[in-house]
């Protein structure tokens, strides 16, 4: 029985915390490169400038981090939206390894610029020391873990919403499935772009937050979550948005799960090298099953 709550303690509860965090990040991914066709690598480093300005607004005001939450959204929209107009836009028509390119540009640009305003120390949103609640005697649940997973689930029903009930959304899945029929069909376009870049930039507003919230604030700390949220758009299968939300769960449960000590007395994979689970699942899956588990786009 200890064993039983120690693995649901300290394994199975931080996997899905972890897990509803990535599922933020991959699916504005996989919006923006189901309608864009492009891998946007500034993803990460749009969840740390998130992030950032929350910590900014915490030091200011001393709100709680999910009161920050707007003003960190609404900064980072601005900064994808100029980011779209300056760099991505005038590229927009050429092949889709320039928009790679820059994107990648545009990551190394914002980790300077990053480190410029805010420096490379560690930071926390989260000030004194988190004490969990005690269930059934032993069950411990940290109150930040319930926000983060509450926050993440209204905000994949936000998404839901969106793309199910909305005129913009319905454009945005006709645009995603055929960009040319989209245009020939009268839907607009650019507003259709600039709804995916505010769309995604929400999202990794709020998963920058949310991770810091959880763990700790540096400037690379976008960088370092690339790999798996980039491995949980591919599970779930890319331009799949519900896929995205299965495969973030996935893969941070995953994650977490590698670092039980299924096999003997030790961990099975050492805590430090538990991202290369997510590095491990997306190789298989480019072999075995390149479409993802929701059958996403292959090019």
């Amino acid at each position: 029985m200890n064993e039983l709550i120690g693995f649901v303690n300290f394994h199975l509860i931080p996997g899905i915390v972890l897990g509803s965090i990535y599922a933020l990040g991959a699916i504005g991914l996989t919006l923006t490169f189901g309608i864009l066709r492009f891998a946007n690598f500034a993803h990460g480093e749009t969840m740390t400038l998130g992030a950032f300005v929350a910590l900014v607004v915490i030091d200011l005001t001393n709100w709680h981090v999910l009161a920050t939450l707007p003003f960190a959204m609404l900064l980072t929209v601005l900064t994808v939206l100029v980011m779209d107009r300056l760099f991505f836009r005038p590229l927009r028509t050429g092949p889709t390894v320039i928009l790679l390119i820059a994107s990648f540009g545009l990551m190394l640009m914002m980790r300077s610029a990053i480190q410029i305003i805010w420096g490379v120390d560690l930071e926390t949103l989260s000030k004194g020391l988190a004490i969990p609640w005690v269930l059934f005697e032993s069950l411990r649940i940290f109150p930040k873990h319930l926000l983060i997973v509450g926050a993440a689930l209204l905000l994949m029903l936000g998404v839901h919403g969106l793309l199910r009930h909305t005129p913009i959304g319905k454009a945005m899945r006709a645009m995603s499935d055929s960009p040319e029929l989209a245009r020939m069909t009268g839907i607009d376009t650019e507003r259709v772009v600039m709804a995916t870049w505010i769309t995604g930039a929400v999202l990794a507003a709020a998963a920058g937050v949310l991770l810091a919230y959880d763990t700790h604030l540096d400037s690379r700390m976008g960088f370092r979550v690339l790999l798996p949220i980039f491995a949980a758009a591919l599970l779930g299968g890319l331009g799949r948005p519900y896929g995205a939300m299965a495969g973030g769960l996935v893969i941070g449960v995953a994650e977490e799960l590698s670092t039980y000590s299924w096999i003997g007395d030790g961990p099975l994979v050492s805590p430090g090298y538990k991202s290369g689970v997510a590095f491990a699942i997306m190789i298989a899956l480019l072999i075995w099953r390149p479409s993802g588990l929701f059958r996403g786009r292959v090019f």
